[in-house]
């Protein structure tokens, strides 16, 4: 599948600083560290059934600011990213409005890069669908089958789950109790009351073949398609090894997605944690209110643009808060987003300024503190105010403040 269109990053003057990232599983924020200067990175990708909203966007600019510290500290980066092109998501909205599913699939996904480059998303190294990894994760969920770890239903359906008594740390990573597991586990996908499942807990491998659903050959498995954790187990492995540095996604993943995810990974290789960091970006509300498809309160990026919204201040809006919290969209955030982006580029156009030298060094610091954008963005404004006062006497400061805001956080000036 293709990715969007490349970015010219600036470099940096100067050493950028290791980045330390808040692991979901040990609960704090411990250093990366990648092993021979390869950095390694799967983030979730959208189900294509819908246009990109701020929620993807603001856990896209996340692993984007993760990308970018990584490179800035010297780093090669490999990133891939998925796209769940079949899922019932995305086949009962296609029944619902009487379109083929493959078309509406493929519409959201172009609209998705398409927002990607206008947010200034670095692209993934890798941007793979499932349809095209399905043959290879038909043969991982038969390697589980041999192994032990996975069962066919009793039923003829075909269907095959995990067992999740093969992976004895099953829930180290979201850390949640059984209880709590079982209710996400319903919420979010699962199907705890399915009948003949060893363990309620236990996820879909693969779904065999039924009538009016597309289905691909699964050799030894019959026909069928792969269930969705199972899905970026295989994508990352296939295309980053059998241990990573980030597994990322929103916080709604955390459970069951990632925890599943994680599971199958370490079944197959032997290898634990799978990723020595499980990051997880917050969610965004609207105007108080959580956004979500059935509140029918989601704000489209692609919409945004259309009403020429710059997408710098949306970028910049949605950095003004910590990417770990729950956060809310209004007009107000905005706004001030549009005050700080003009405030910026009215001081980058100075003479002199006080010291650029000294603001990087700010700024990467406060961005290597688990992604602190906040106090990043109190340097700059402070950095800002001071040069349209008229203080400061540095002439080459508003282009390193330039460069720094593009190769640092992704807004160009």
């Amino acid at each position: 599948m293709e990715t969007w269109s490349g970015l010219d990053v600036p470099r940096l003057p100067g050493a950028g600083q290791p980045l330390a990232l808040f692991d979901s599983a040990r609960q704090g924020a411990f250093p990366s560290r990648p092993v021979g200067g390869r950095a390694t990175m799967y983030v979730c990708g959208i189900t294509p059934y819908d246009a990109t909203h701020l929620g993807h966007a603001a856990t896209m600019i996340t692993f984007d600011l993760v990308n970018r510290m990584w490179r800035d500290a010297g780093h090669d980066v490999a990133y891939v990213q998925n796209v769940t092109d079949i899922d019932d998501p995305l086949l009962e909205r296609a029944a619902r409005d009487g379109e083929d599913w493959k078309v509406l699939a493929m519409r959201e996904t172009a609209l998705f890069r398409e927002d990607m480059e206008a947010l200034r998303i670095i692209p993934p190294s890798h941007y793979v669908g499932a349809v095209e990894s399905i043959p290879v994760i038909a043969g991982k969920v038969a390697e589980l089958l041999d192994r032990g770890a996975a069962y066919r239903l009793e039923d003829g359906t075909g269907d095959v789950y995990f067992d999740v008594s093969a992976a004895p740390r099953f829930g180290y990573e979201s850390n949640l109790s059984r209880k709590q597991m079982l209710a996400f586990f319903a919420e979010r996908g699962g199907d705890p009351e399915r009948a003949g499942k060893r363990d309620p807990l236990d996820p879909l491998l693969w779904r065999g073949r039924r009538d009016g659903e597309p289905s691909w050959p699964g050799g030894a498995l019959g026909a069928g398609r792969p269930g969705w954790h199972i899905e970026c187990t295989v994508i990352a492995l296939e295309l980053l090894g059998e241990t990573i540095d980030v597994q990322g996604g929103g916080n709604d993943l955390l459970f069951p997605h990632h925890e599943c995810s994680a599971a199958h990974a370490e079944v197959l290789t032997g290898k634990a944690p799978f990723a020595a960091h499980y990051v997880h970006a917050g969610m965004i509300g609207l105007d108080g209110e959580k956004m979500s498809k059935s509140r029918g309160n989601l704000v489209f990026v692609s919409r945004l643009r259309s009403d020429r919204v710059d997408p710098m201040a949306v970028r910049l809006a949605l950095l003004g808060d910590h990417y770990r919290a729950d956060r809310q969209w209004t007009d107000e955030v905005f706004k001030t987003a549009e005050h700080r982006l003009g405030r910026w580029r009215r001081a980058a156009r100075a003479a002199t300024a006080p010291s650029g030298a000294e603001l990087l060094a700010g700024v990467r610091a406060k961005l290597a503190e688990d992604l602190d954008t906040p106090g990043a963005l109190a340097l700059i404004d402070a950095w800002a105010d001071d040069t349209l006062a008229g203080v400061g006497n540095d002439p080459q400061a508003p282009a390193l403040m330039t460069q720094a805001l593009d190769a640092l956080l992704g807004i160009k000036l």
